[in-house]
């Protein structure tokens, strides 16, 4: 692990003030509805296109916020020193694009579908970290994931009943979960490290 923090500072950075801005908003409320994405006021209003980013440094309540960072810890912080292991030093800024540019992408389908709600607000990280974990099961295919945090699967299957699982949960759109995020996010971080390393697809491939 203090490899990782010594390679990856761009994940330390994202990690840090992921928690940091989530605890503060917990302790001061008010700030929710200047962070948070509401593409209603979004759309209205162009002026408030950091909401995309802040929306995503921000969580509803603690267990938001542990799940999401658990799975940052996990995979970011590897992610990013693979990066590195493949592009040296301008690894650090591939990997800080990946992070932003999918967080961006992860949005977009929502703000479309819910410009003309103003009831509808979303926050999170989840549509970025996503993107993250998808990459890595580029790299690592076969890495062993948790579903449901217990049951222990490949990471390719993982990402088939997980895309599956988003298309058909976005669809019923009863929980208060974004998952079109989820969705977008997974898809934006496959589409980027394909773009970033073209390589990955037959390394991909050939891992079976």
């Amino acid at each position: 692990m203090l490899y990782y923090l010594y390679a990856t500072p761009v994940s330390s950075v994202i990690f840090a003030l992921t928690i940091g801005l989530s605890l503060y908003v917990f302790s001061n409320p008010q700030w929710y509805a200047k962070l948070m994405l509401h593409p209603y006021t979004l759309h209205r209003d162009k002026s408030k296109w950091y909401m995309v980013f802040t929306s995503g440094l921000i969580h509803k309540d603690w267990m938001h916020l542990i799940f999401n960072m658990m799975t940052f810890y996990y995979f970011g912080f590897a992610l990013e020193a693979m990066f590195v292991q493949f592009s040296g030093a301008v690894g650090h800024v591939l990997f800080a694009g990946l992070y932003l540019v999918s967080l961006i992408l992860s949005d977009i389908p929502t703000i479309i579908r819910q410009k003309n709600d103003p009831r509808y607000y979303s926050l999170g990280a989840s549509g970025a970290i996503c993107a993250v974990l998808f990459s890595f099961i580029m790299f690592q295919p076969k890495a062993m994931l948790g579903l449901f945090m217990v049951i222990p699967i490949p990471a390719y299957l993982f990402a088939f009943l997980f895309l599956g699982y988003c298309i058909w949960a976005s669809k019923q759109a009863r929980d208060g979960i974004n998952h079109d995020a989820h969705l977008f996010g997974a898809l934006a971080g496959l589409g980027l490290t394909i773009l970033l390393y073209p390589w990955s697809i037959g390394h991909l491939i050939s891992q079976f």
